[in-house]
């Protein structure tokens, strides 16, 4: 059992993320699908569970014994019941959102999964709990022991692969970090993904920072300072890179399995664009699998049960390999 078990966080515990993960659990679990360890408060979990699993029984998650046809959960004690306001965000459930990614990251380090999949975080409430938080990439590499830049955001959907160099902070201060060794860690973190992936020559095209990637220098040199050089490096490693371009000229191009955008709207407004809430993200660099959903925690709809699971069972079935990453950008 525990060969296939992915670890599925609930995400904000007052956002939408509890309903929609016992509700991809529930499927999964009702079709016989791969199995999913719900990570969360239990009370959480039995309300949401009482609400859209009723026919299913809720067992506590035992590595020694399987426990077929059931919604199992690792219990994390991290949310009082008072703070369980759906619909309120909360600091106290940024706080436990964190906890859950925790506790997933341990199951993983114990051999009981082999993939994390996360639920909707609003960085807000984690932010306004003390925690330091950009992202689900930047939390990981925290919580095992890698430097934030070493872990990169790959978002997918509408047909694209987009991973960014940078995510989740000030435009002035993403394009004052940008640096060629940043780029090009980047795009190698980016390649090996892929080849993880069965693409054995991965084709990469790297966006400009500026418009036309500085147009040979009327808008700026920062292309030629840090993109170009960037480019020559990974080029005479080995690796089958193009640019930079112009984002708006690169995106459009064909026959590309991955593009590198320099910051975080170059890389989200297409894949949103073209994918909506149906769009995957997957953090790569950790050296494990974790995947989270392309949407937010909607906390206007939270508790009411109309929130739907799709984007939690695309990105399961993105980690266990079900689909390609193609399938699942396009489906």
């Amino acid at each position: 059992m525990t060969a296939t078990a992915i670890a599925l966080t609930i995400g904000d515990p007052n956002g939408i993320g509890p309903e929609i993960a016992v509700k991809a659990a529930a499927k999964l679990a009702r079709e016989g699908g791969p199995t999913v360890v719900l990570i969360g408060d239990e009370f959480v979990i039995r309300h949401y569970s009482a609400a859209s699993a009723g026919d299913l029984l809720i067992a506590e998650f035992d590595a020694q014994a399987a426990s077929p046809g059931a919604l199992q959960f690792v219990a994390v004690d991290a949310l009082s019941r008072q703070d369980f306001r759906p619909g309120t965000p909360l600091a106290a459930g940024g706080r436990a959102t964190v906890d859950y990614v925790a506790a997933a990251t341990q199951l993983v380090d114990e051999g009981h999964a082999t993939a994390i999949v996360a639920c909707p975080h609003s960085e807000t409430n984690v932010n306004a709990a003390g925690i330091a938080f950009s992202g689900y990439p930047s939390l990981l590499a925290r919580l095992i022991n890698l430097s934030e830049d070493e872990v990169f955001l790959m978002l997918v959907g509408g047909g694209l692969r987009i991973v960014h160099v940078t995510l989740h902070e000030r435009l002035h201060t993403a394009l004052a970090r940008i640096t060629p060794e940043l780029v090009e860690r980047a795009t190698r973190t980016a390649a090996a993904a892929l080849q993880r992936l069965d693409i054995k020559r991965p084709r990469i095209g790297l966006c400009g920072i500026n418009p036309h990637a500085g147009e040979g220098g009327l808008f700026g040199d920062d292309d030629d300072r840090i993109t170009v050089p960037a480019v020559r490096r990974l080029k005479e490693a080995g690796l089958d890179v193009e640019g930079p371009l112009g984002a708006d000229l690169m995106l459009g191009k064909p026959g590309f399995d991955a593009f590198v955008a320099m910051y975080h709207d170059q890389g989200h407004i297409p894949v949103k664009l073209l994918a909506g809430r149906n769009s995957a993200a997957l953090s790569i660099g950790a050296g494990l699998v974790f995947s989270s959903v392309g949407h937010g925690s909607a906390f206007d709809i939270a508790g009411r049960g109309v929130a739907e699971p799709d984007a939690v069972l695309r990105s399961i079935r993105l980690v266990c390999g079900a689909s390609r990453l193609d399938d699942a950008a396009t489906s």
